[in-house]
């Protein structure tokens, strides 16, 4: 693969049929497009890389714009009111060829009080050929008056199933295969952003010299924590071994690059010990998703470690996670939360519970 592609423009999708997770948006767009009723404008909100922008290209070409009457502003540059009055006399000249002009404007929570007062009146009354597409990601710091004035569209984020099998789809187009456990993980590390699984995927295969990728090379080319290192931690607190689980923690620390990445990925591992030990039938579709040294520890720790690897360490985890990115010391959370769970729990063999 040329190092000079970037996948996440290579495979943006290009029509309504090939647009993922979004399909209550693309039912109203391609609805309002054989009705004859397209509106004026429209917002499009949710968090980065679910295909707000791309989506709104589409939809400017599904109704007729061509590339000379598509006008992308991004309100982080252009966030002054002397930028929004500007637009607001261009918007009154026609079309130079296509029955709609259509402005994107990405980022429009970047506006200035300003701006939006001068958007406004452009949106109350804007001509008949001007189609506005606002994106945003953060919708709360949009005025009423505007919201009141769009057609508001909130796109899902797409769930780790759907990142990796785009993926593993990508990769496989690419000329590459991916282990079960490396889409995985890379959806994983995605969180929750079609744009971000595809740059972390690029990186991955840029890595690679013999075209399979394994849930290692995934984590070598990432800096994410090493299976071993996660299944040391997770049989340290399988035997109420506080300190050795300090140590696990301190060599984590040590090692990686992003202490909620983390406690993600031992989150996943507690998560999948108990749904092993509470519903056995489900290891099977488990072990599609985790290296056979993470099924090893799970199975081990299904059967054996029911006194510290329980419910309550996972809501322990979960409080953790929250606080993560919010202390000094990264892992103290993480600390904490073992230091807490471990002392309270009652001192006996883990083993024969």
């Amino acid at each position: 693969m040329s190092t000079q592609q970037v996948l996440y423009r290579k495979y943006r999708p290009h029509s309504f049929g090939e647009v993922l997770g979004q399909e209550h948006v693309v039912q109203a767009l391609e609805g309002a497009i054989a009705a004859k009723t397209i509106g004026h404008a429209y917002l499009f909100s949710g968090v980065r890389g679910t295909g707000k922008t791309s989506l709104a290209r589409i939809f400017a070409h599904e109704i007729g714009t061509k590339a000379r009457d598509l006008i992308e502003i991004d309100a982080a540059s252009n966030r002054g009111v002397d930028d929004i009055r500007a637009l607001r006399e261009e918007v009154h000249t026609l079309p130079f060829e296509s029955p709609y002009k259509v402005y994107i404007i990405d980022e429009v929570h970047m506006l200035t009080k300003e701006a939006f007062n001068a958007l406004l009146k452009t949106l109350e009354e804007p001509p008949k050929h001007v189609v506005f597409i606002l994106a945003t990601t953060e919708l709360e710091k949009l005025p009423e008056t505007i919201l009141s004035r769009c057609q508001s569209f909130v796109f899902k984020k797409p769930t780790a199933t759907l990142l990796k099998e785009m993926v593993l789809r990508v990769a496989k187009e690419e000329g590459y295969t991916l282990e079960p456990a490396s889409g995985d993980l890379i959806a994983l590390l995605g969180d929750g952003s079609f744009r971000d699984a595809q740059s972390i995927l690029q990186k991955v295969l840029a890595g690679s010299t013999d075209k399979k990728i394994s849930a290692q090379e995934v984590e070598q080319a990432t800096g994410t924590p090493k299976s071993t290192l996660l299944v040391t931690l997770v049989d340290a607190i399988g035997a109420g071994d506080l300190e050795a689980s300090l140590v696990a923690v301190h060599t984590l620390a040590a090692t990686t690059h992003d202490a909620k990445v983390t406690l993600t990925l031992l989150l996943r591992l507690v998560r999948a010990i108990l749904i092993v030990r509470s519903a056995p039938s489900m290891r099977t579709e488990l072990a599609e998703e985790y290296t056979e040294i993470e099924m090893a520890c799970i199975d081990r720790h299904a059967t054996l470690s029911k006194m510290h690897l329980n419910s309550k360490l996972l809501v322990g985890l979960l409080d953790a996670h929250l606080r993560t990115g919010s202390t000094y010391t990264p892992e103290l959370p993480l600390e904490l939360a073992l230091i807490d769970h471990i002392d309270s729990s009652p001192k006996k063999s883990p083993v024969h519970d």
